[in-house]
């Protein structure tokens, strides 16, 4: 009988002796992970870009992706020609509803106070008993200033210039009317003290009400000048997003052209017209709109900043040459040679002079050539009787220069006087703001109707512009169903 042969002895006792190896708690073999366990989580931004990258090898993933641009481009094109839209048009109804009249009004606030000072010593020369129509004069420009700093106040929207300005006017006002009134009631006793209550007041009037109110015009003028050039500036973004979605959808055209054979897709030529509309729109709407503001700016703004000075310059004139009155030579400039007033009187005659020569050059109907004209001669007129009261008053004759300066009492003899003189002026130099203010109005409002309806219109065709981009291509896809 023959038995299997057994194995060796030191093998058997090898594996008999050997301990079996202890399991790791929680340790699966190799095999049972390998077959067992899941594949690892993807994250979404892996997920979509596999997606993206699947779709964009199938002419439908390409088509949608291509469609989705030409929305968004068209699109883009609509939101951000509207938001340009706005702010330009925005812009230009604050040079016609804010701006200019602010700057008008900051210049009235002068003239009113010039005015107000100049009439005031007026009365003061004429005796005693101040006239009536200049106590009411003088009345009308206080509270005319008045009420144009309350308005100013509350237009000023944050302007920390102006709002000082106004605030200094405001401190100050009071106490210059308190001064003329102390002047008058000094007068109205015979006191000599009432001319140097009277001349205090122009001092406070002349070094500080005018500066400020000066300076007040020249900040609302610089803001004036600052949404001027704001409306003016070229929508460059929205012009870019325009010719960038309109090269978008002629190439999406041109390659449905080479792989389709057909000319025309309704949706694409939509969002085409519509990315057109809007650039020719926009573009045309703004260089309609610089027009109307440059016009507005040649035709209106220059001559009222001119006809401005012209007008402050006149009533600075005017008030310096009742002061030569007040003071009788008492008050004399820095090198105590010169009569102070009379020297400031022929100052502001020849800022008066050049004012009305380049305002004449830049009129361009016979509407504003002709109050100018008028001012130029009456200011002439007025700078010869002016001369000939003060040879009257050198030669000792006070009551005959003083006629020649305000006037005799009776008023149909007025009208040889300097101060008629001034008023002629000064009507002709209203008359002529009155002209140039519409011609500035009229042309700065036809910038703002040029803009008018774009904001929404872009907008809206933007949205329509979209929605052809997206048929357009939806139709294409549809015949790969």
């Amino acid at each position: 009988m023959t038995h299997p042969p057994s194995a060796p002895a030191g093998a058997a006792r090898g594996a008999a002796s050997a301990p079996a190896r202890p399991a790791v708690p929680g340790q699966v073999s190799r095999a049972a992970a390998v077959g067992a366990a899941p594949p690892p989580a993807r994250g979404a931004w892996a997920t979509g870009r596999e997606v993206l990258r699947e779709a964009a090898t199938t002419e439908p993933g390409r088509l949608r992706i291509l469609g989705a641009v030409l929305a968004l481009l068209v699109l883009a094109l609509g939101t951000v020609a509207g938001l340009e839209a706005a702010d330009r048009a925005g812009s230009a109804e604050d040079v016609v509803g804010r701006s200019q009249p602010l700057s008008a009004d900051a210049a009235a606030i002068y003239r009113s106070l010039a005015d107000a000072d100049s009439t005031a010593a007026a009365g003061f020369l004429a005796g005693i008993l101040e006239p009536a129509e200049s106590r009411a004069r003088y009345d009308r420009d206080i509270a005319t200033a008045s009420r144009l700093l309350v308005k100013a106040a509350a237009n000023t929207d944050g302007s920390d210039e102006s709002a000082r300005e106004i605030t200094t006017l405001n401190e100050l006002l009071p106490r210059y009317t308190g001064l003329v009134e102390r002047a008058r009631a000094a007068n109205r006793q015979g006191l000599p003290l009432g001319g140097a209550y009277l001349r205090y007041a122009n001092q406070e009037m002349t070094t500080r009400l005018l500066p400020a109110a000066e300076r007040l015009y020249a900040a609302e003028t610089a803001r004036l000048h600052r949404d001027d050039d704001e409306a003016r500036v070229w929508p460059y973004l929205a012009l870019g997003a325009g010719a960038l979605a309109l090269a978008v959808l002629v190439w999406a055209q041109r390659r449905e052209y080479r792989r389709t054979n057909r000319v025309f897709s309704r949706g694409l030529l939509a969002a085409t017209a519509a990315a057109a509309a809007v650039l020719l729109w926009l573009s045309g709407a703004h260089a309609l709109a610089r027009a109307g503001l440059g016009s507005a700016q040649a035709e209106g703004q220059q001559s009222l900043q001119l006809l401005n000075e012209a007008r402050i310059s006149s009533l600075k004139a005017r008030a310096n040459e009742n002061l030569t009155q007040v003071a009788r030579g008492a008050v004399l400039t820095e090198d105590g040679q010169n009569d102070k007033y009379e020297v400031e009187y022929a100052t502001g005659m020849a800022a008066l002079t050049d004012a009305l020569a380049r305002a004449t050059r830049l009129a361009d109907d016979e509407a504003g050539r002709a109050p100018l004209a008028e001012a130029t001669a009456r200011a002439g007129e007025w700078r010869e009787r002016h001369a000939a009261a003060r040879k009257v008053g050198e030669d000792g004759d006070y009551r005959g220069a003083l006629d020649l300066i305000i006037g005799p009492k009776d008023q149909a003899e007025s009208k040889g006087s300097a101060g008629w003189s001034f008023d002629q002026v000064d009507a002709a130099l209203e008359r002529a703001l009155a002209h140039e203010q519409e011609e500035f109005t009229r042309s700065a409002r036809g910038a703002v109707d040029a803009l008018t309806g774009l904001p929404l219109g872009a907008a809206a065709l933007g949205a329509l512009g979209a929605l052809g981009a997206v048929l357009g291509i939806n139709r294409r896809l549809a015949e790969y169903r």
